[in-house]
């Protein structure tokens, strides 16, 4: 594999959500190739259509015209099942609220998509992920006995743990504290470069954003890319 060969290819990808009066044209022919191994900051105002783009990106939302490519597969010919298999196998997903099981302990949570998928040491690999985070002391703990940053500390390693090519990161610093949000944020880059996995994240930090390679700003369901000097010039709207 050559570094930075395409592995997510958008080309003329429309969406649109809701019926009737409520009916919005959300994405509005996106194009966009992202390579292996990149990191990519998606920012814009709220509404922009930024998390949908990350949806469609990940398969969880199907597109109503164009064409989604990850690591060479058409989403257009898979079927559901085909979908979300694909997925399980290709792509870690951490949201702004981490989504964990409340009634699962921290190995649980994490062992759950290697157990889906009919992985027999699948205790054994999350324990691993989870001493990867620094979680290593609170395996048998539940989401209720740890902070917000633990939790998503426990949301990146179930996303880690099937070894994916991509991850997909929406807001994951949103709803932790400045300190702790440097932290997270840290471990998602140390262990995108560590893994040399291709990155998308979705964030209103200008920092956090700034420390992609690339950034891609979406207005009103269209993308465009800031490089250099403009980059940094235009992010510090963003937070604003």
């Amino acid at each position: 594999m050559q570094e930075h060969e395409t592995v997510i290819k958008l080309d003329g990808v429309h969406l649109t959500l809701g019926d009737g009066a409520s009916k919005v044209h959300v994405l509005k022919g996106i194009d966009l190739e992202i390579g292996y191994g990149q990191s990519v900051g998606v920012v814009g105002p709220s509404g922009s259509g930024k998390s949908t783009l990350l949806m469609v990106m990940a398969g969880l939302e199907r597109i109503d015209e164009g064409m989604i490519q990850l690591a060479g597969k058409d989403f257009s010919n898979l079927s559901e099942d085909q979908l979300a298999s694909f997925r399980g196998r290709n792509i870690g997903i951490v949201f702004q609220s981490f989504h964990l099981i409340p009634n699962m302990t921290a190995l649980e949570n994490v062992a759950v998509p290697l157990e889906l998928a009919g992985i027999d040491d699948a205790f054994e690999r999350a324990t691993s992920e989870l001493e990867a985070v620094g979680l290593g002391e609170r395996l048998t703990h539940y989401p209720a006995q740890m902070s917000g940053g633990e939790q998503q500390r426990v949301a990146m390693a179930r996303a880690l743990v099937p070894q994916p090519k991509i991850l997909i990161a929406d807001e994951p610093t949103g709803n932790l504290d400045e300190n702790t949000g440097v932290q997270i944020a840290d471990l998602l880059f140390e262990q995108q470069k560590k893994r040399g996995m291709t990155l998308v994240l979705v964030t209103h930090d200008a920092t956090l954003a700034s420390r992609c390679e690339r950034i891609l700003h979406v207005r009103s369901g269209e993308i465009e890319e800031e490089a250099g000097e403009k980059q940094a010039e235009n992010l510090s709207a963003v937070s604003a």
